[in-house]
Order: C-alpha cells, then sequence, then structure tokens
C-alpha cells in the first residue's frame, strides 16, 4: 500500500487478507479479561474469538462482496509490529527514559524491538506499568494523555508515538494535527477523534469516555502547567505534563472529578504490574522528594533545564572548561548533584546565542533555525546540551528542528555510522 493511500485509511476498513492468523492471541485474551471485569453480564463474553471482535470493530465485514477480515483498528490495537507495518508502513513507537545524568536514556523500548507484540494496546499497558512511581494523580494525567496520543495519532505520518520521561516531565508526541482548533479543544465539549473505532475499544473496557473533555481534564490535574503544542510542519502534536508531588496536588482531586468522572475513567482496578494486579496506586507512588528548586527569578538553577544535567556540556574533552575570558562561573551550592567546593563554566558565547530561544517560549521556526546552526557552527553539541542551551525539550528539537535541517544538509552528525553513539552530537555544514 502506497503512501497515499495509506492517508486515506479510516480505522474501520476492512482488511480482507489480514485474518485471525495476524492476531497477537495474548494480547487478545487480555483484552477480553479486561472487558469481563468492566462489564461482567455482558453477553458478548460468551462468543467466539471472531464474532466477539466483530461486535467491538476488531472485525469487519465488505457487504458487497461478503470478504472479511481485520478493521484497521482490530490491526493496530492487537497485531504485531511486523504485520502493522506491512499496512502502515511508518507506524512506530517509542518509550525512553533519561537516567540522573540526562544525557542517554537508562531506559527504552520501541515497537521494533521484537521482545514483544509492538501493539498499541500493549503499548498503552508498558508505558503505564515504567511510571507506575509517580503519584496517582500524575498517573491519571499519562493515562489521559496517552489515550489522547493513542485515539488522535495519523499512523500514516512520520515520526510515530513517542514518550520521554524526564525528571521533572513527562512529553508525549504523536503524529497528527487536532481536528478541531486548540482553543476549542481546551474549552472541552467538542471530541474529533481521528480513530473512532479504537477509542471506542478502550471506551468498551472503561478506560476512557466520549465527553470531550480530556484537555479541560488534564489542565486540571496540571495546575494550567500543561503545555501542548502543535506542528504544522511536520503534522506533529507534543503534550508535556509536569512531574511534581501528589501532595501538592491533592487539593485539586474534586475538582477534576467534577470536570470528568475521574474515578470511572481511569482503569485502577487494572493491572499493569501483573504479580499482584493492581496499579499499586497508595503505597507504592515514589516521587517522595521535591526537588530543590532556586526560585529567585535570575536562578540559573530552572526547574526544568538544572545546570547540574549538563555534565557533558560541561566537561567537554574538545572545550576547555577554563576559559577565563569567555565563561560564567556559578557557584556550587546552586547546582544540584556537584561536588560543594567545585565551579561550573559555561561558555558565555554559546549562552549569549541561544538568549532570545529561551526568553521567547513561541520563537518563528525560522529564527530558531538559525540560533540552532550559529550553535553548532561554534562547536559540536549533544541533544541535552542544545536542549539546555535553547530552553526546550529534546524531544521536540530532535522532531521540529533538527530532523529538518539534517534532511537539508545543513547539518550533520558527529558519528554518523553510529545514530545510537552515547556522545553523538549535531554539527553545522559549513
Amino acid at each position: 500500500m502506497n503512501k497515499d493511500a495509506n492517508i486515506r485509511l479510516q480505522d474501520n476498513v476492512v482488511l480482507e487478507h489480514y485474518g485471525l492468523n495476524e492476531l497477537h492471541l495474548e494480547s487478545v485474551r487480555h483484552y477480553r479479561e479486561q472487558f469481563a471485569k468492566a462489564k461482567p453480564n455482558h453477553p458478548w463474553n460468551g462468543l467466539e474469538t471472531k464474532d466477539f471482535l466483530y461486535k467491538i470493530g476488531a472485525w469487519g465485514k465488505i457487504r458487497d462482496t461478503n470478504k472479511e477480515g481485520l478493521t484497521l483498528a482490530g490491526l493496530l490495537m492487537f497485531s504485531e509490529e511486523r504485520m502493522i507495518t506491512e499496512v502502515l508502513p511508518q507506524y512506530f513507537l517509542e518509550y525512553r527514559e533519561y537516567g540522573e545524568n540526562e544525557m542517554h536514556w537508562s531506559n527504552r523500548f520501541t515497537s521494533q524491538d521484537g521482545t514483544w507484540s509492538g501493539n498499541i494496546y500493549d503499548f498503552y499497558f508498558k508505558v503505564m506499568h515504567e511510571v507506575n512511581d509517580v503519584s496517582q494523580v500524575e498517573k491519571d494525567a499519562v493515562h489521559e494523555a496517552l489515550m489522547n496520543a493513542i485515539v488522535h495519532a495519523d499512523y500514516s505520518g512520520d515520526g510515530g508515538i513517542i514518550v520521554e520521561r524526564q525528571r521533572s516531565c513527562i512529553q508525549m508526541s504523536n503524529p497528527g494535527l487536532f481536528g478541531i482548533p486548540l482553543e476549542q479543544a481546551h474549552s472541552g465539549g467538542v471530541s474529533y477523534l481521528r480513530n473512532p473505532n479504537m477509542f471506542k475499544m478502550f471506551i468498551y473496557i472503561q478506560f476512557c469516555k466520549r465527553a470531550g473533555v480530556g484537555l479541560k481534564a488534564l489542565e486540571t490535574i496540571c495546575s494550567q502547567q500543561l503545555a501542548i503544542e502543535q506542528y504544522d510542519f511536520q503534522k506533529r502534536t507534543v503534550v508535556t505534563l509536569p512531574i511534581v508531588s501528589f501532595s501538592e496536588r491533592h487539593e485539586h482531586i474534586e475538582e477534576i472529578e467534577a470536570v470528568s468522572d475521574w474515578t470511572d475513567d481511569v482503569p485502577l482496578s487494572d493491572s499493569v504490574n501483573k504479580e499482584e494486579n493492581s496499579y499499586n496506586i497508595e503505597k507504592n507512588s515514589v516521587n517522595n522528594e521535591i526537588e530543590s528548586v532556586n526560585k529567585e527569578p535570575n536562578s540559573l538553577n530552572s526547574e526544568v533545564y538544572s545546570i547540574n544535567k549538563e555534565l557533558n556540556f560541561i566537561n567537554n574533552e574538545d572545550n576547555s572548561i577554563n576559559k577565563e575570558q569567555n565563561s560564567v562561573n556559578i557557584p556550587s551550592d546552586s547546582v544540584n548533584k556537584v561536588e560543594e567546593e567545585e565551579e561550573i563554566n559555561v561558555d558565555q558565547e554559546l549562552w549569549s546565542i541561544a538568549e532570545i530561544a529561551r526568553k521567547k517560549k513561541r520563537l518563528a521556526p525560522a529564527k530558531m533555525e538559525e540560533v540552532i546552526l550559529q550553535l553548532c557552527a561554534r562547536r559540536p553539541l549533544m541533544l541535552k546540551q542544545l536542549a539546555h542551551l535553547l530552553d526546550r525539550t529534546p524531544d521536540g528539537l530532535r522532531n521540529n528542528y533538527l530532523g529538518k535541517l539534517l534532511a537539508e544538509g545543513k547539518m550533520r552528525l558527529k558519528y554518523p555510522d553510529q545514530p545510537n553513539h552515547p556522545k553523538q552530537a549535531y554539527i553545522t555544514n559549513k
């Protein structure tokens, strides 16, 4: 199937050459268990597999030819990556998590790694398992944001669904823009779904409701700190959720429930920790220590991009940190994770070049590209170094700027033959 055909595909289209043999049966079994928990007395519980899949929209029939097969929604939800990419070559799912140094992921899985099915249904549970240590309200926010990414994604678009966890936030990006104006989506009450069949399958197991209040509920949970960006050039939507202590959020629970009947929407009794059959919602919420934040107006120790995250940037092999005329000294007591007697030096020239991006959160794309090229012309810079200098998320920079600049030949990789090199950096082509 070519790309033009993919663009026209709706998630209820019947794929007549894809049958029950293309299913990951463990995913179907698990879904049926969730359905039975949500609807224990429902007559569909006694149906054979094909009949059950037909009822929920995962199996379809072409009326004028009497041919049958999986629907696109059924393929995405319950098949395996190899079969899904036959129909949707751009399909891709990824979760990555960054550790203490924030320079390289400490945990990662993708739909292509061959250790699991690679389908949408299993991806949801794998992601929720990875965020099992955050507070319950934050988990609710992740659930809602992930559901939105899944049902609104354009699976024929580039980039796939990416979930990136950092110390202070979780970011989710998906191909495809909102079908309604962002202002209307914020106000709630209207729901436009790119994948209504998949959404219906999640409704059946009570993971969500078609109430059109998803973003409004998210904003309530995040105390208006939710960040939503849409990028027309790459046709992607990026949602960034803050991660803070539940103790700072508990006062909003009643308001959240009033907005979206939250306790009914979130599958609290459904297992992502399969050993205990629970989300560990009360005793295992970690986030016990609130990150120390210097809240002085001019502090370089900001909430999201603390100076201490850039140890490789500070201690670069090719650029000595002892540049007396070209550095800014920052006392060690304002930097987390650094020895008490140590001083950190930041290259003043790079810091000055990137200042306009730090000051303007909505910088014109052409100007941002110009700033990135100027920075990388001075020296090779890693993704996290650029994110720190520009005060942007790594995923946003990669998806919206760096990929484009590489494709246009304006930049190159320091290690082009090793894309995942731990010291991979970007260099401006002169």
